[in-house]
């Protein structure tokens, strides 16, 4: 019999985080600017606003940081995750590809983001903090820090985007579940949710909107630590024990990656698999093509811009270098909730503009066209957000069955969609619609990137 399941067992969970800062060429990252001085931060003033190995791993270059074992002990619990060969997936593409993805949805949570929550929460848990206060999308990321908090005796609340809350019952009652409290956002309970909802009081919710009200909060109440999901350097660092580990597998394998894809929305996922296979490339490794796949309805790498501009729309945080669609850009209320951020992790957007990794856009009808085929053959009901990558790892499958020419594809599945059953059945009932973004909208949402990074207006 064929292998299709690549396994490691706990001693090959790695034992340190990977940084690409180490082996990107070229200039150095471009610092994170304060929002009141425009100054790049100091290594003591992000320290002031999150743990202090946090803020050194923020501002860090060198290549391994030490994973601590009480977080490796907890990784245990799922980790090393399974890596498959597709094969049945290949065969109804009838295509000479190979191809293989790493599956993140075994986690206790349903996907990749306790990578990053329990190390955060373990370095809040050592600075003293009682409670741990974030925002959320699709709510990945809230039952992630829900189960953390709950591993290591905190509280939690989360601000999570009101369409999510609505769309998503069950990833709330998760949460819940573990202690968390969680709050539609934009909610009363803050003061830039109530100016949202005095000036638009059926406002869906963004990303955005939703990180204003967790900051605000915790600045007002020093027991509680911020933790965020995805895009600062520090998450994506955290997240490649994914592509780490897939390195060792495809070794099982006996095979290499030509093309590795992932969905995109702030980055962690993606960086999580792809950035240990551009480190090997960058030290004079195998060269591999990198795909990134966003949603159409929020196009940040594909139709954004590249500018100093804030992670919240209420201009609480500071300012980062990175592709941006505006802070105040209102993406439309498609089932991918994770990947509705106007701004992309600052790494992320080096990489791209290096051109290390490829970004293209695609509808959401035909990644949950993507992602039935998947479930249909493969046997697992993928994410809203990973069925971008699977639509990514199929469209190039087909081009190889075109040209007749055999590739290896790795793509990210970065998590399971027991909690999106209402999406599946509004696409199975002919009701969701690929979302348009015009021109128009775009251009009003650039205008609020702010022309002099720091300067508030």
């Amino acid at each position: 019999m064929e292998k299709t399941k690549f396994l490691l067992d706990e001693s090959q969970i790695p034992r340190s985080w990977y940084n690409l800062a180490a082996d990107l060429p070229g200039l150095p990252l471009a610092p994170t600017l304060s929002s009141v001085t425009g100054k790049p931060l100091t290594r003591d003033e992000m320290a002031a606003t999150m743990p202090e190995p946090i803020a050194d791993q923020e501002l860090s270059t060198e290549r391994d940081i030490e994973i601590p074992e009480p977080v490796r002990q907890l990784y245990a619990q799922w980790r090393p995750s399974p890596l498959y060969r597709a094969r049945r997936l290949e065969r109804a593409l009838d295509t000479p590809a190979r191809i293989y993805y790493k599956y993140e949805g075994v986690a206790p949570s349903g996907s990749h983001k306790p990578n990053t929550g329990i190390p955060q929460a373990f370095y809040n848990k050592e600075a003293g903090k009682t409670g741990l206060i974030t925002e959320t999308g699709a709510g990945q990321w809230g039952s992630a820090t829900a189960l953390s908090a709950a591993l290591f005796g905190l509280t939690a609340k989360v601000f999570m985007v009101k369409v999510s809350f609505q769309q998503k019952p069950y990833r709330r009652a998760l949460m819940e579940s573990y202690g968390t409290v969680c709050v539609p956002s934009p909610s009363p309970e803050t003061a830039v949710g109530r100016a949202i909802l005095a000036a638009d009081p059926d406002s869906p919710g963004s990303l955005g909107i939703a990180t204003s009200e967790a900051l605000e909060t915790a600045a007002a109440d020093p027991s509680l630590g911020y933790v965020l999901g995805s895009s600062a350097n520090h998450v994506l660092l955290h997240q490649t024990v994914i592509g780490q580990e897939a390195l060792l597998q495809m070794a099982l394998a006996d095979d290499y990656p030509d093309v590795i894809v992932g969905c995109a929305g702030g980055g962690s996922n993606l960086a999580g698999l792809t950035f240990p296979f551009l480190g090997a490339q960058l030290r004079g490794g195998p060269k591999v093509r990198v795909l990134a796949v966003e949603p159409a309805a929020c196009p940040t790498l594909t139709r954004g811009s590249i500018a100093y501009d804030y992670a919240d729309t209420g201009r609480l945080g500071p300012l980062f270098r990175m592709h941006t669609l505006g802070h105040e850009f209102m993406p439309p209320p498609v089932h991918a909730g994770g990947l509705r951020a106007h701004g992309m992790g600052p790494m992320v957007s080096r990489a791209v503009e290096d051109k290390l990794i490829e970004p293209i856009a695609v509808g959401q009808t035909s990644c949950f066209e993507a992602g039935v085929q998947f479930n249909r053959t493969e046997g697992i009901l993928p994410a809203p957000e990973s069925t971008h990558a699977i639509r990514g790892a199929i469209d190039e499958a087909l081009r190889c069955r075109a040209e007749g020419r055999s590739r290896t594809i790795l793509f990210g599945l970065s998590g399971h969609g027991h909690f999106d059953l209402v999406a599946y059945e509004k696409y199975f009932a002919g009701n969701l619609e690929d979302e348009a973004v015009s021109e128009e909208q775009l251009d009003r949402a650039a205008a609020s990137i702010p022309r002099q990074p720091g300067a508030a207006s």
